[in-house]
């Protein structure tokens, strides 16, 4: 598989590692740094294109790629008021285009995510237990909460039903989960679900060690994107 590699950072270095150790060529890289740009030949010799960049270039990348037919795989966050657009474009939507999106691309993660909804599921029935979260990440990181715990947090919504909604830390609201950041260092990512009562507290964490975990899990996402069409995310891939 030939991949362009979108914003070629400390994540885009270990993507192009893994890529290249399960035999995939990267053609191209963009990134503010670099020659490569979209109307490149490396560009338009890719079946694919990654894209981890900020905030506020990742839905123009994701248009970039749309103009030229190119399926994306992506893992920025903090752009998320622009998704049903993104899902518009792609098929089962009205639209043509591929996408494979997730806050979080570890394995780990997913399946830690998986538990947390069935918690909150058993826990629906116990109102004395309320519910918070703690996620922890590097000073480089630019959204507050992370992708990823908002949503866990979803997750939490969609089967607890006394909450509705999130709050970021100190914000709090009886019928929201309220989220603690921390950025410190150079963590690469631990996220921390309470449930606490008056006589006890439960407490499930998922603690990265590194970015290997979440660029492997993108270059199998990758893999998975170019055998299949439309709006995919994890639960698509490993079959939640």
């Amino acid at each position: 598989m030939k991949i362009a590699i979108i914003g070629y950072g400390k994540m885009g270095h270990v993507i192009e590692e893994i890529a290249k150790s399960r035999g995939h060529q990267i053609t191209c890289h963009i990134d503010i740094d670099t020659a490569d740009t979209f109307d490149c030949d490396g560009f338009a010799d890719a079946d694919l294109a990654i894209e981890f960049t900020t905030p506020k270039t990742a839905y123009n990348n994701y248009l970039e790629c749309f103009k030229r037919n190119k399926p994306v795989v992506s893992g920025t966050t903090g752009w998320l008021d622009k998704l049903d657009d993104i899902r518009s474009r792609c098929d089962g939507y009205g639209g043509k285009q591929t996408f494979f999106y997730s806050s979080n691309f570890s394995l780990g993660v997913n399946i830690f995510a998986e538990i947390n909804r069935q918690l909150a599921r058993l826990m629906n029935q116990f109102d004395e237990y309320d519910v918070n979260m703690t996620e922890t990440h590097h000073v480089h990181k630019l959204d507050a909460p992370s992708g990823t715990a908002i949503s866990l947090a979803q997750g939490i919504v969609k089967n607890l039903d006394r909450k509705s909604d999130w709050v970021l830390s100190p914000e709090q609201r009886p019928n929201a989960i309220q989220i603690a950041s921390i950025r410190q260092f150079e963590v690469p990512g631990i996220h921390t679900i309470h449930y606490e009562s008056d006589d006890d507290f439960i407490e499930i964490t998922h603690s990265a060690k590194s970015r290997r975990g979440l660029a492997y899990g993108v270059v199998l996402a990758a893999e998975y994107t170019a055998c299949h069409k439309g709006f995919l995310e994890m639960k698509d891939m490993l079959g939640f």
